[in-house]
This record gives C-alpha cells, sequence and structure tokens, in this order.
C-alpha cells in the first residue's frame, strides 16, 4: 500500500490530539508526519507508533513535502497558511469554519456525500461538530423520504469549546460545591449545574452564529432548497464529551419508526439504541471515546404531517471533528484524490 507524508496542524491541541490518536487507532498508510503548533508547544514530546517525535512551530516551510495536512488549529490559522499549503501540492482537511461555506470548498462527511470530494481545488472542509452527527442519521432518510423541514435542538458538551472550557467546567463545579465564588471566562455564564442557551455571538435574525452553521452546512452537505426551512437552537450543558440532540423532522412522504430504525440499522457509522421501555437511550457518557452516532427515542412526531422524532448522541471530538478529518484522508486515499 502506497503511503503518504502527513502533517497535523494543531496537533497540540484537543482535537489534534485525538487526530493522532485516531491516525494511530486505524492504522492510516503514514510515511513521515509532522506535528505543528503554536511556537509555545513547539519543542514537546509526543508519542506516535512508537515512535517519539516533537512538535515543531508550523511555518509555511513545515509544509514542503507533504502529502495531506489535516488541520484543527483555528479558522486564522488554516487562512494563513491555506495557500502555501495548496501551492505546495498537499490537500488540506480542515477541521475549522474558515472554508465550509466557500462554493468552491466541499463540505463533506465521510460516508454521507463522498462525491463532493471529486470537486476538491486542494481544500476539503470538515463540518462543525454538531451537523456531522446529525447529517450521518439524516441522509439515508432523507434518500428514502426527502426531508421537508427540519428543527435541531443540541446539547453541546464543554469540549467543544476546548480545553480551557474543560477546565473551566472542573473549577467552577468544585467552587460551586465548596460554596465559592467562581469567574467564569470561557461562558458568558455559570456552566457547572447550568444550560446556557448561546454558543458562539448571534447574528442579525437573532439566531447565534452555532445554530445558523448547523441550518446552511445540512442545506450544504444534504444539496437541499434554500428555501427547505430548517431552525435550530444550540445550548451548552455541563457535560466533559458528547453532544446529544433533539431532532425533530418532518418528510415529503410518510415513513414510519419502524422504517427509520430498519434504515438506520443499516446506515453507515449510526447505531440504534431504542428500547425506551427497558430504559434503553442513548446518552453523552456512553457516547464519550466511541466512534458510532447512537440514535434512540424513534418515535413518530405527532406535530408534523410524516413526522418524525429522535434523540441523537456522539462524541463530539471523534465525529464531529477528529474521527471525520481522518476518514475524509481515507476517502483521498481510497479514491485516488491525493494531489502529488
Amino acid at each position: 500500500m502506497e503511503k503518504y507524508n502527513v502533517a497535523i496542524l494543531g496537533a497540540s491541541g484537543v482535537v489534534g490530539s485525538r487526530i493522532r490518536s485516531i491516525l494511530e487507532e486505524r492504522n492510516f498508510p503514514v510515511k513521515n508526519i509532522k506535528f505543528l503548533s503554536s511556537a509555545k508547544s513547539a519543542g514537546k514530546e509526543v508519542e506516535f507508533m512508537g515512535k517519539t517525535y516533537k512538535f515543531e512551530e508550523a511555518k509555511p516551510e513545515s509544509f514542503d513535502g507533504v502529502d495531506i495536512v489535516l488541520a484543527s488549529a483555528g479558522a486564522s490559522t488554516s487562512k494563513h497558511f491555506v495557500d502555501e499549503i495548496v501551492k505546495r501540492g498537499a490537500v488540506l482537511v480542515d477541521n475549522t469554519s474558515a472554508f465550509r461555506m466557500d462554493k468552491d470548498v466541499p463540505l463533506v462527511i465521510a460516508g454521507v456525500n463522498d462525491n463532493d470530494l471529486k470537486q476538491h481545488h486542494g481544500v476539503i472542509a470538515n463540518p462543525n461538530c454538531s451537523t456531522s452527527q446529525l447529517m450521518l442519521v439524516l441522509k439515508p432518510l432523507h434518500d428514502y423520504a426527502k426531508i421537508k423541514r427540519l428543527i435541531v435542538s443540541t446539547y453541546q458538551s464543554v469540549s467543544g469549546a476546548g480545553k480551557a472550557a474543560i477546565d473551566e467546567l472542573t473549577e467552577d463545579t468544585k467552587a460551586r460545591l465548596e460554596n465559592k465564588s467562581f469567574e467564569n471566562k470561557c461562558f458568558k455564564a455559570q456552566i457547572a449545574f447550568n444550560a446556557i442557551p448561546q454558543i458562539d455571538v448571534f447574528v442579525d435574525n437573532d439566531y447565534t452564529k452555532e445554530e445558523m452553521k448547523v441550518t446552511n452546512e445540512t442545506k450544504k452537505i444534504l444539496h437541499l432548497d434554500e428555501k427547505t426551512p430548517i431552525s435550530c437552537t444550540a445550548v451548552r450543558v455541563p457535560v466533559y464529551i458528547s453532544h446529544s440532540e433533539a431532532v425533530d423532522v418532518e418528510f415529503e412522504k410518510e415513513i414510519t419508526p419502524e422504517k427509520v430504525r430498519e434504515l438506520l440499522e443499516n446506515a453507515y457509522g449510526v447505531e440504534v439504541i431504542d428500547n425506551p421501555s427497558q430504559y434503553k437511550f442513548p446518552t453523552a457518557v456512553q457516547a464519550a471515546g466511541t466512534d458510532p452516532v447512537y440514535v434512540g427515542r424513534i418515535r413518530k412526531n405527532i406535530a408534523f404531517d410524516n413526522g418524525i422524532a429522535m434523540w441523537v448522541v456522539a462524541d463530539n471530538l471523534r465525529i464531529g471533528a477528529a474521527l471525520n478529518t481522518v476518514r475524509i484522508a481515507e476517502k483521498l486515499v481510497e479514491m485516488n484524490l491525493v494531489r502529488k
């Protein structure tokens, strides 16, 4: 098997470290690898496939000879380096918001819209974490019955906001339990024992950027009509890992809960856990550290004609970020789309 020169941009971060471990878990065909970071992390050691490497400060020349760049260092960093990466002949698989809605950049979830990869010009965008798990569930249902309307409420873990947010939940919780004051910095309100109905900034229509990401990315990935009504409410909850979603869909034609279960039991990357009478349904704790998107509470939505309601849970650091990034790289190899 041909092997490839890989660079992880943002290798010292939460998602970057997951990308590293998943490359190793899935035995990606790595010839050489670079772990690129900020100057602050440069020089620190990291283990990969039994060898010790050092984080290197990312510079334009860092991408010389690289075939695939897996990036999760923030949108500004991706924008800063994209031209240097592409002109050197590498493919950038980007896990930030930098290029997701660029009409010339495919927005891809492996196993959902792989054919869109054929349109890449050196850059492929990985969707928002909440969108990723949702699309793996909706794609087979949309293929069968066509989505007419979608309403989704997301309950997102603090790890989606980075390591500082993870630490803040721990410290906030400890302070509240000890009846001490605590100043939140990552969040606009107390996160311990609370639910915050704001993720990212508000935009002109009073939705947040996060909510509009789910709306716009869903339409792009599933190639829906721009007029398809989609509404999202995104909530930050005091959970370390895994995003949960309450999903309500109206379809163009009738689809029963039994048919939904049948389709999802055979869907790529999806596992159905749906026996409420025995208290069997997906939870955030159960999903953490695993690869599937879990679906349960599948039932007829009594508010819509041809409506279905579901509960969807997944590890946001894996399927919502690092795992899909690596799966895209695997698809590029499989489809012979790595530029040389």
